[in-house]
């Protein structure tokens, strides 16, 4: 089994490249301490901004998203990172470039350019939102930041180096674990969370919709997951529903800050950790 932390000597630490609503850097440290002592694959089917994954490196990981545009920076990122930077020294901050590139229809562009695209709406929208209406169009308007990164060289080159042992796919993460979850393997579960209020829905990042249902499907991976023999961390909000599916297992609740809301007021949260330990 290999150990949990990639170790090597005069090498940059890779850090998240996205800005992500819900992503978990704020939560690594208590992540990391119930991550397995050992393992054999890491697999992460819901990829988002990836905070666990570049803090524990992996010799070998399954990463993966729905989001078709993601997953495309991502394996650019992991193939074409130089002309990647190339194509992001040339965006700027400015309001009317915002919305003249994000009138561009992604699905018409090669795609280093579109992952460019996507990595420059995402350093300079309100919030480092990704959120598309109904007809899967990016809708997050400009953030008027003064100086924000577009491009991020150091660490788009060390995220590369990372990214290149990885095997990175789109697609439903039923799909995924059910083709490459093997026993032994750590799989770390960051769904869409359910919304605990009636705007919560402001993390859309496909145009298709995250239910009851799914979550109850999740459950029953999970369960699946289990018995196979895998180690399991997975998040969610603190809603009755969580605690109910996950009854059977080890659930703890954790203090976090939402950066969305304009009211410093209404920005603390719960996220729900729950942890699974192999059936064998």
């Amino acid at each position: 089994m290999q150990q949990r932390l990639f170790n090597e000597t005069n090498y940059i630490k890779a850090k998240p490249f996205l800005k992500w609503a819900g992503g978990k850097t704020q939560m690594l440290d208590i992540l990391s301490q119930n991550v397995p002592t050992s393992f054999n694959k890491y697999i992460e089917p819901f990829i988002g901004g990836g905070a666990l994954f570049f803090e524990l490196s992996p010799e070998q990981a399954i990463i993966s998203d729905s989001n078709l545009e993601l997953i495309n920076l991502y394996n650019v990122i992991a193939n074409n990172a130089e002309e990647l930077i190339k194509e992001l020294k040339k965006k700027k901050n400015d309001e009317e470039y915002f919305y003249k590139v994000r009138a561009i229809n992604p699905e018409l562009l090669t795609p280093i350019k579109q992952a460019a695209r996507t990595l420059y709406l995402n350093k300079t929208c309100f919030n480092g939102l990704y959120r598309v209406n109904k007809k899967g169009e990016f809708n997050v308007p400009f953030g008027k930041y003064k100086n924000p990164k577009i491009c991020d060289e150091e660490n788009l080159l060390a995220v590369s180096k990372v990214l290149k042992k990885a095997t990175i796919i789109h697609g439903d993460y039923k799909d995924v674990l059910r083709e490459y979850a093997e026993p032994g393997d750590f799989i770390f579960l960051d769904p869409p969370y359910i919304p605990i209020s009636r705007y919560s829905d402001f993390k859309r990042y496909t145009k298709e919709q995250f239910h009851e249902n799914d979550q109850r499907e999740l459950a029953e991976e999970v369960k699946r997951l289990k018995e196979l023999g895998c180690y399991v961390l997975l998040t969610n909000s603190n809603h009755p529903l969580v605690h109910e599916l996950y009854q059977d297992y080890e659930i703890s609740v954790h203090q976090t800050k939402r950066n969305i809301s304009s009211k410093a007021s209404k920005r603390t949260g719960e996220d729900v950790l729950v942890k699974i330990d192999p059936s064998r």
